[in-house]
């Protein structure tokens, strides 16, 4: 599973696709949302670690990508003639992607602090990556989920419109103070919103909430339980 998983993240990071639109875009984001208007420590924090989740996210469903283009070329018929389990190859892939979400994580973060400057101790910044990094994994999963199951051009699509639909709901590109009521109570349950809280739990100097923990444990529940099916559902159509 290791050799797989070299194959996997040298294939990824060579994407210039992958490089443009998971990493440059949540900088480029970033910088241009926090540097408009009046100069507001508290939003270009909030905004950093908001858009480094958005990146994470990105590069995370990214993942289900290269999965579909596996599917087209007959690579997946390959790995079903080797000893590797369903879940062993969820997982090789699940660590692929939780790989290449750090970039993306510390790219953004490196412009809050060297561009912005956004100011956190040591250990704020170290556990503020760490999170974000660990957090991303029920993403990836939901990105493999989808490309065991749907076509490369229905994958990128149906991943592009989660990433979007997430991020914004979630709150990774404004804060969810700005939301009606309605939208703002739907908003507590998304990955997104709970994911983005991990890190400004952090950056406000206390601990993770219990329930964003919880949350997203139920979506990593789900998110696996469906790419697991997906794959084995795959070997039916392959």
């Amino acid at each position: 599973m290791l050799d797989y998983l070299r194959l996997e993240v040298r294939r990824t990071l060579r994407d210039a696709g992958f490089v443009i639109g998971g990493i440059g875009m949540p900088v480029l984001m970033y910088l241009l949302f926090t540097n408009l208007g009046a100069d507001d420590g508290g939003w270009k924090t909030g905004s950093m670690i908001g858009m480094a989740g958005y990146g994470a996210v990105g590069c995370a469903l990214n993942t289900g990508g290269g999965v579909a283009e596996d599917r087209a070329i007959g690579w997946l018929r390959q790995l079903r003639v080797t000893p590797m389990t369903p879940r062993q190859v969820v997982v090789g892939r699940t660590l692929t992607g939780s790989v290449t979400v750090l970039p993306a994580i510390v790219v953004v973060l490196a412009a809050g602090g060297l561009v912005n400057g956004v100011r956190m101790a040591a250990w704020q910044w170290a556990t503020v990556a760490l999170l974000l990094w660990l957090g991303s994994v029920p993403f990836t999963l939901l990105g493999l989920g989808n490309g065991y199951r749907l076509t490369g051009q229905t994958t990128g699509v149906t991943n592009m419109a989660c990433n979007l639909g997430l991020a914004v709901l979630g709150g990774l590109w404004f804060p969810v103070t700005l939301f009606p009521d309605w939208l703002r109570t739907l908003s507590a349950y998304t990955p997104t919103y709970r994911f983005a809280q991990l890190g400004t739990g952090v950056a406000e100097g206390h601990a993770p909430a219990l329930g964003a923990i919880l949350v997203l444990t139920l979506w990593l529940l789900a998110f696996g339980s469906y790419a697991v099916l997906s794959y084995r559902r795959s070997g039916r159509t392959v």
